[in-house]
């Protein structure tokens, strides 16, 4: 627990406000579900990059360890923080600092929303290619600490392609500034890369230099139902083939999941009837009027005609491209579905999917003899399966069971544990099954290099003092 007069110099430093605790802690919650409050001794909120690093030198020399958090809007506990750690929440850090229309980057704060960067990038015709369900509660440091992927990645990239430049303060307090704005810059080491997906373990990421693209001037959206897999595979090389960079996602919904929250659920009018195997939104985008539209609908007809497809819808207005990704992104309908539930983010090559998944809804069906739920959907076109496991009845025995149904298979496949929601504490015990003993050996040098008194998010990635 820290001392008093460590939180009294603190707020010295952080001003009204900065540092809650006491009983407005227990308001705070310690989840994107809400079902906990906050653990933490105190939360900390710094105005500026300037603050933290003051912050961070005081919480150095008393070895006191810090976990940083954004819109807690992850999955694998990656901000959970125990009763004798101090939460850095970058709240008050929400500045749109500098958008350059020319140079198409942005200037932001780590606690800027996602949704408030995409929407300050729309002003200026531009766009910030990162896209999530839970972008009005994700924020800009947090995807950044995770190199969050989401719905575009199959055009834009992760977040990864999507920085140019970091600033991050060390474990000491020392602020290392790689406010790079341009495209190619290859002097040495490219540092911002250690940062970007090591989840708060190395250092605190305070402001980043985003990369923008132009706004598409179309945009079409169509769900398809389609029978079997190959089905699938042909649909994606044909869209891959025809639509090349206009393609902007490839999207697939097993039926348990298009049933469940199109159907069951009752909080969505259903485009396409259930009975399909597998349900696809893709989605293009580009910059001719004139020409767009067309060869879309052109080549959605292509796939009925060829029998890659057994229906489909194309929306006609904004409010029925809304009415499809709803569907997609009903995250509440899920929990509302499935809890209690384990969740899981894995990536496969296509190719292995229809089996993996075989195998998984057997290994399901068996162990709680047909009584547990399994829904699946995902990034197909990036290789991103979503994986939602009810065992019936629940205990975290049988959680921990779901891990290994779905982890176990995936190293035999060439897949990975985590495709996009990082690793946190929920993974940390699986990571050797995608990470090399010398992967994970180098990691542990770049953390000991970094951090050498483990103050940062400590416990989580790297099991401590083991292999993992």
């Amino acid at each position: 627990m820290p001392q008093d007069d460590l939180l009294d110099a603190i707020r010295a430093i952080a001003g009204d406000g900065g540092v809650i605790a006491g009983a407005e802690l227990a308001k705070r919650p310690g989840d994107w579900l809400g079902f906990s409050s906050c653990m933490a001794a105190a939360i900390v909120r710094p105005r500026s990059t300037d603050e933290l690093s003051r912050i961070m030198r005081l919480c150095h020399a008393r070895r006191q360890p810090v976990i940083a958090a954004g819109g807690l809007s992850g999955l694998v506990h990656g901000t959970d923080a125990a009763g004798h750690e101090l939460q850095i929440s970058f709240e008050r850090m929400r500045a749109v600092e500098a958008v350059d229309p020319v140079g198409r980057t942005m200037t932001v704060e780590a606690g800027v929303p996602l949704q408030a960067a995409q929407d300050a990038a729309l002003e200026h015709d531009l766009i910030y290619a990162v896209d999530l369900g839970a972008r009005g509660s994700a924020t800009i440091g947090g995807t950044v600490s995770t190199n969050a992927g989401g719905n575009q990645v199959v055009r834009y990239g992760m977040t990864r392609e999507n920085v140019l430049g970091l600033e991050v303060v060390l474990a000491d307090g020392t602020v290392l500034s790689s406010m790079n704005h341009l495209l190619k810059n290859n002097a040495a080491y490219d540092l911002k890369q250690m940062f970007i997906g090591s989840e708060g373990t190395l250092g605190l990421v305070t402001r980043a230099v985003l990369r923008l693209h132009p706004r598409p001037l179309t945009t079409a959206t169509a769900l398809l139902a389609v029978g079997d897999f190959d089905g699938i595979t042909g649909l994606l090389s044909l869209c891959s083939g025809r639509l090349g960079a206009m393609l902007t996602s490839f999207e697939v919904m097993w039926q348990s999941h298009y049933r469940a929250i199109a159907i069951d659920s009752g909080r969505h009018q259903p485009p396409l009837p259930a009975g399909h195997a597998y349900y696809v939104i893709v989605e293009a985008s580009g910059m001719d009027p004139g020409r767009d539209e067309t060869f879309f609908t052109a080549l959605m007809e292509e796939t009925l005609a060829g029998g890659l497809a057994a229906d489909a819808v194309i929306a006609s207005s904004g409010v029925q491209r809304s009415a499809i990704w709803g569907i997609r992104e009903d995250i509440p309908g899920i929990m509302e579905a499935m809890m209690p539930c384990a969740v899981f983010d894995v990536s496969l090559p296509v190719t292995a999917m229809p089996d993996y998944v075989a195998g998984l809804t057997a290994s399901v069906d068996a162990e709680w003899a047909g009584q547990g739920k399994l829904m699946v959907f995902g990034h197909l076109g990036d290789g991103n399966l979503h994986i939602s496991v009810a065992p019936r009845p629940w205990s975290e025995e049988a959680r921990h069971r779901a891990e290994e149904l779905v982890y176990r298979p995936l190293e035999a496949i060439g897949g990975s544990i985590s495709a996009e929601h990082g690793i946190g504490l929920e993974k940390r015990a699986w990571l050797s099954s995608s990470r090399t003993p010398e992967e994970i050996a180098t990691m542990r040098l770049l953390k000991a290099a970094l951090d050498p008194l483990n103050l940062l998010n400590p416990g989580k990635v790297l099991i401590p003092d083991s292999g993992a």
